[in-house]
């Protein structure tokens, strides 16, 4: 009885409920439970994300020729331009990287390939000529030399 003495009163308004007792196993489930999906808030909504935005050849072609025409202008820079068009800098380059052509040789036809290729021939048959001239000539030195002839 000395116990109930000792008992402090109440605050007035307040539901008494037992205390709770934390194991480790009930920390362990807690850990592993899901996250609780986030309720979006007012102060969220005010956030808006950029507009991902798809153009097509012929915009992206138009937008190239105007950073271009800026750019020789010699007005503004680079980034600037990007800016006055809208663009970013990455997205410029990988346009620029896919509107140049994949070659910058014009292809050559079937008779210049011909054409080509019997010059080249024409060419190793008077080098070998030249090349065999030497070597009987060097030869035919060597000879006299060692009184072989």
């Amino acid at each position: 009885m000395a116990e109930e003495n000792n008992v402090q009163p109440e605050p007035q308004g307040a539901e008494t409920q037992p205390k709770k007792v934390r194991t480790k196993t009930a920390v362990r489930q807690k850990k592993t439970a899901a996250p609780a999906k986030a309720v979006p808030s007012s102060s969220t909504e005010d956030v808006s994300l950029p507009k991902i935005r798809r153009y097509s050849v012929d915009q992206r072609a138009e937008k190239l020729t105007v950073i271009n025409k800026l750019l020789s202008a010699g007005k503004t820079t680079l980034k600037d331009a990007l800016k006055q068009v809208g663009i970013t800098e990455q997205t410029y380059y990988n346009w620029k990287k896919a509107a140049e052509p994949v070659s910058k040789t014009e292809p050559v036809s079937k008779s210049d390939d011909l054409k080509d290729l019997v010059e080249l021939e024409e060419e190793n048959k008077r080098l070998r000529k030249v090349l065999a001239d030497r070597l009987r000539a060097e030869n035919a030195e060597l000879r006299k030399r060692l009184g072989m002839d």
